[in-house]
């Protein structure tokens, strides 16, 4: 009773300096064919982001308000990679599952502040498109470079308040139920199911009212859509149509691809929750997505492609 007694006490100790997240392997083989991939993925979505950003820094051509937000756009991807990925690959290349508790509450709170500044950020954009496809003539005075600086901040700050809010409830929260975390990174619902049952309340207050901001912005960007789309099917000219469509898919299947994995993330019902699928939902919406988008966006933007043509060319020539 008293060994017992002892190895609770040890137990509960550890649970406030340090959390175990959730290994992909056992084998020490399958351990380094994780570390493989995710370094892949990371340095792919490193080089697809960090070109974007630099084009669009050097490029004066780009310094338009569509690029203006897609460098925000890439800072906050490259936030959300930096924060889960090396972690994870850290603890598969030395077998260890071990995240302390401050590297977990600082992954909760840039995370959420990642995901949160990411789609403020995508419904700044899209109403951009919408004013540049609806209201072309006033396009410069509603979307002058103190405006889109306005617009970028407030997704940044309400990234950062929202993270704020969550990371201080998630903490607060009193566990009872060990230290072990279901997922590769420090996810606040999976915190949450070590936590007591009448001990939560608070956040799921503040997700809540997360939730209905998170609704508004979807019927601001289905709204914003639905005028845009109205008004290109009535352009006569099939180039024109073709322009604008251009101009709108890329971040169509961006902000798809985003609500679609994170909704499924944080909405789905419990019974239909198992800890292999959590574990492919959370590489869905927070691994894919920094690696995909800047693919999604060079792959149709002439402007984007030259600009990353000429970047590589002039790196090539100043290493020979």
């Amino acid at each position: 009773m008293n060994v017992r007694a002892k190895w609770e006490q040890m137990s509960n100790n550890t649970s406030f300096n340090e959390f175990l997240l959730l290994a992909f392997a056992d084998t020490r083989e399958l351990q380094l064919l994780h570390f493989s991939l995710f370094l892949g993925i990371y340095l792919a979505a490193l080089l697809g982001n960090g070109l974007i950003i630099t084009a669009v820094a050097c490029d004066h051509r780009l310094h338009t308000p569509m690029y203006f937000f897609l460098l925000n756009l890439s800072l906050l991807d490259l936030g959300t990679i930096s924060t889960t990925v090396p972690k994870s690959m850290a603890n598969s290349l030395w077998d260890t599952r071990a995240i302390s508790y401050l590297g977990c509450a600082a992954q909760v709170f840039l995370v959420v502040f990642s995901l949160g500044g990411e789609y403020s950020l995508l419904t700044v954009m899209a109403y951009d498109r919408f004013v540049a496809i609806c209201r072309p003539l006033h396009y410069g005075t509603i979307m002058g470079s103190r405006a889109c600086v306005k617009m970028a901040a407030a997704a940044w700050a309400s990234g950062f308040i929202n993270a704020l809010l969550h990371t201080a409830n998630t903490f607060l929260i009193s566990r009872c139920k060990g230290n072990a975390v279901e997922q590769f990174f420090c996810e606040i619902p999976q915190l949450l199911k070590l936590s007591c049952s009448d001990s939560y309340l608070r956040e799921l207050g503040i997700t809540v009212v997360s939730a209905c901001l998170a609704f508004g912005c979807f019927i601001f960007i289905v709204m914003s859509y639905v005028q845009i789309f109205t008004v290109v099917l009535r352009i006569p000219s099939e180039q024109g149509q073709h322009k604008a469509f251009s101009m709108c898919l890329p971040h169509l299947a961006v902000v798809s691809l985003f609500l679609s994995t994170s909704f499924f993330a944080y909405l789905k019902a419990p019974s239909f929750s198992s800890p292999a699928l959590d574990l492919v939902v959370a590489v869905l919406y927070s691994v894919v997505p920094p690696a995909v988008n800047p693919l999604i966006y060079s792959m149709r933007n002439k402007e984007l492609k030259e600009a990353l043509k000429k970047l590589i060319q002039l790196v090539l020539v100043q290493q020979q």
